[in-house]
């Protein structure tokens, strides 16, 4: 119940009580997406978050730690993919790329899981769109 009002109040709210609530969360994102009404709430305030608090989450996801790399552990969890597909829709061009390699670095890895192959087919729509998106591109002519 918690959890579908947060996101109500992300998706709905104004924007003072979207920052409010992901104030809350920051520091608990990696925790909270593996959660399964709580990753609900995360990917709500990747969707209407503003850029730098969505840089805020992202930047949370996308850090080291001793034991292991948070972003590789989501990847591999039956909620907090979900929530890493999100953040791919959601991030700007330059936060997809060093989100892409390092997922390409663990794409061997990820197909051995089963939420592991939602991110591999994910990363695998986005580069044949990116290349597509090339393809498309006219051609510089010199006049």
């Amino acid at each position: 119940m918690l959890a579908e009002l947060l996101q109500h109040v992300l998706e709905h709210g104004k924007p003072h009580e979207r920052t409010a609530i992901i104030d809350k969360l920051i520091g608990q994102i990696v925790q909270m997406s593996q959660q399964k009404f709580a990753s609900n709430v995360i990917e709500k305030c990747l969707a209407f978050g503003n850029p730098v608090e969505r840089q805020i989450l992202i930047g949370e996801m996308l850090e080291s730690t001793t034991e292991s790399e948070p972003l590789e552990v989501m990847m591999k969890d039956q909620f907090a993919n979900y929530v890493v597909q999100k953040v791919l829709e959601t991030c700007d061009d330059q936060q997809r790329e060093m989100i892409l390699t390092r997922i390409k670095a663990h794409l061997n890895t990820l197909k051995k899981y089963t939420y592991g192959k939602h991110i591999v087919a994910r990363v695998e729509k986005l580069v044949a769109a990116g290349e597509k998106r090339q393809g498309l591109q006219p051609a510089c002519t010199a006049a």
